[in-house]
């Protein structure tokens, strides 16, 4: 079969022929229909990471935002059988430790990261097989399209898991989003979706626009004074804010523009730049009495619940898909992430 693989850190990424993966006995593999593509995508090509031991290894296949067909089950799989269209999480838990029988297998103690590891080859790829599959995949609802179940991908789920788990959202609250990529797009969606009034942050008109267009009531030129507009629209501060980037700036500005007993969610993975540190005003958020959150994926016993607020009509994951490309353009749709200058989510889409 045909696979994007990591060859080389920070050269172009190849396509070429791979073995078919088997599945593990209680796993299944999965005939890739779509499958997104990812800023996480581009912080693995680049090698970064290696500040919390994270970095995939030169020969893995990428991509962890796949969706698609089963076509070979393992002996041991119960809930699922062949033809069974699923989504695929990327944070794959194995179900049984105290993490995953507690509701948080994102954030599993032997969780495998997809496409990420080479435990957890990735889905840019014809077929991917996936462990552990009747804790972690979720039967898709008629009607829901491959391309759109992609677009939940990392960073949809990631922003959902924020919002609806992780923060103490409730209607009418302000939410600021800085950085308006797919994670933060996501997350103005949904944000509004929840009932919250959201301000989004970009440097990109383009980006801003369609944040408008996702439902923002309000923008931010991120070139300017951030927090302090944000503080004068709200009157007063954000009731939660996120930085959906990963920078510095914007997570700085983040936790800035907090009204006191606010909430900071982190989705933004760091770049070189930073290596995974920030510096923070941390007598402000003591004073203020501000949290700082992270959000990490979503469980995957908890999907059923996202698929249903997608079917209810509350959101629609479609409305961030912009592009969508062949196998054959994922190398360079990646490489083109060194400008930042995507808007909305891409996806690969390997059975149109």
């Amino acid at each position: 079969m045909r696979a994007v693989v990591l060859e080389t850190h920070g050269e172009p990424l190849a396509v070429r022929d791979v073995p078919v993966p088997d599945p593990d006995p209680d796993g299944v593999v999965v005939d890739v229909e779509a499958c997104g593509i990812c800023r996480s995508d581009w912080h693995a090509w680049k090698g970064h990471g290696d500040w919390v031991d994270d970095v995939p290894p030169e020969g893995q296949i990428l991509g962890h935002e796949p969706a698609g067909t089963i076509v070979e089950v393992g002996e041991r799989v119960e809930t699922l059988r062949e033809g069974d269209r699923v989504a695929v999480p990327f944070s794959l838990g194995d179900g049984t430790c105290p993490r995953c029988r507690n509701g948080h297998g994102n954030v599993c103690e032997n969780g495998i990261g997809l496409g990420f590891e080479p435990a957890g080859q990735g889905a840019f790829a014809d077929r991917v097989a996936v462990p552990h599959a009747d804790y972690n995949l979720t039967t898709l609802p008629d009607g829901l399209s491959a391309t759109a179940t992609a677009a939940l991908g990392c960073r949809y789920m990631t922003a959902y898991h924020g919002l609806a788990h992780r923060a103490d959202l409730t209607p009418g609250d302000w939410v600021a989003v800085h950085g308006c990529g797919g994670v933060g797009l996501s997350a103005v969606q949904i944000a509004g979706a929840l009932g919250a009034r959201v301000i989004a942050v970009d440097i990109r008109e383009a980006a801003l626009e369609k944040a408008v267009e996702l439902g923002a009531h309000a923008t931010v030129d991120g070139e300017g004074d951030v927090s302090k507009a944000i503080r004068e629209r709200t009157d007063g501060g954000a009731d939660v804010s996120i930085d959906a980037l990963g920078i510095a700036e914007t997570c700085r500005n983040s936790v800035d523009c907090l009204a006191s007993l606010g909430q900071h969610l982190q989705m933004g993975l760091t770049t070189g730049a930073e290596r995974g540190e920030v510096p923070l005003p941390t007598d402000s958020m003591v004073g203020r009495e501000v949290d700082f959150l992270g959000s990490r994926g979503m469980p995957p016993t908890r999907y059923d619940e996202l698929l249903d607020f997608v079917a209810s009509g509350a959101i629609d994951p479609a409305e961030l898909v912009t592009r969508t490309v062949p196998l054959d353009e994922v190398p360079s749709r990646i490489a083109a992430m060194d400008e930042f200058d995507a808007v909305g989510i891409e996806v690969c889409e390997l059975r149109p």
